[in-house]
């Protein structure tokens, strides 16, 4: 048994610990092109969210990984077979029970370790603030947490080198061969500021993908997803330590 892995983590040993910090992974159930499972951002926050805990653990932080979250926001791909959507009023109110729960048992930090790009977790955040204000939650989409520009080619948005090379390192045995995968191509939007990126609209995901894909997974290898997996756990597991020992009272600071 992990300690730090709530699922694995009996009652005897819970009634006995102190948490001072709660791990949400949260990821989706989607197409990930034609070679990577429909887990795939459930597995990574999962694996992330374990690790990261393991090392921050290790230094000292009572830290608890909950169980993981496996629907995200998929309006845009509603028209592809079985992608599963979660509103994000939805999400608010799953987000809203969480935190109650830990509100109630003290537990006054949390963070969501976010796997999948159509989840955001800004605007609940600031909800849930002023119905928990005790609660202090944070959230990072964990790719962000390095620079995938060193380790990748092209990293991709969606089942591209970046994921590809991640569940290959994580769970190879869940997905297809690299060769079986479609190459990703994506079509962009026609008018300019949305191209540009300072408008901002859903994609249609059929629409824009034949293959479900977002980036080229072709370069993807499992040397690659470790190397990445080591760097993005090791400054999220960085950051666990500090909030865990941070006092809220003292969360800001003259610069």
């Amino acid at each position: 048994m992990r300690p730090y892995i709530l699922s694995e983590t009996t009652w005897k040993t819970v009634k006995e610990s102190n948490f001072d910090l709660a791990i949400l992974p949260w990821g989706a159930t989607e197409v990930h092109n034609y070679h990577l499972p429909y887990a795939t951002d459930t597995l990574l926050a999962d694996a992330i969210a374990a690790q990261a805990a393991k090392q921050a653990w290790e230094q000292g932080s009572r830290c608890i990984v909950l169980p993981a979250i496996p629907y995200g926001v998929n309006t845009g791909q509603i028209d592809v077979k079985l992608c599963m959507n979660m509103n994000p009023s939805t999400q608010l109110a799953v987000l809203s029970d969480i935190t109650h729960v830990l509100d109630y048992h003290n537990i006054n930090k949390l963070l969501i370790i976010n796997a999948h790009g159509g989840n955001d977790f800004k605007p609940l955040i600031r909800e849930l603030s002023l119905k928990y204000p005790k609660v202090f939650i944070a959230a990072t989409n964990w790719w962000n947490a390095s620079n995938a520009n060193e380790v990748f080619d092209e990293p991709g948005d969606h089942a591209g080198e970046l994921e590809t090379s991640m569940i290959q390192f994580i769970t190879p045995r869940l997905m297809l061969p690299i060769e079986e995968a479609g190459n990703g191509f994506t079509k962009q939007f026609s008018i300019k500021g949305l191209q540009e990126g300072w408008v901002i609209a859903q994609r249609h995901w059929p629409s824009i993908s034949q293959d479900t894909g977002v980036g080229n997974p072709i370069k993807a290898t499992p040397e690659k997803g470790k190397i990445f997996f080591e760097k993005t756990t090791q400054a999220i597991a960085d950051f666990i330590i500090q909030l865990s020992n941070t006092d809220l009272s003292n969360l800001y600071k003259d610069l």
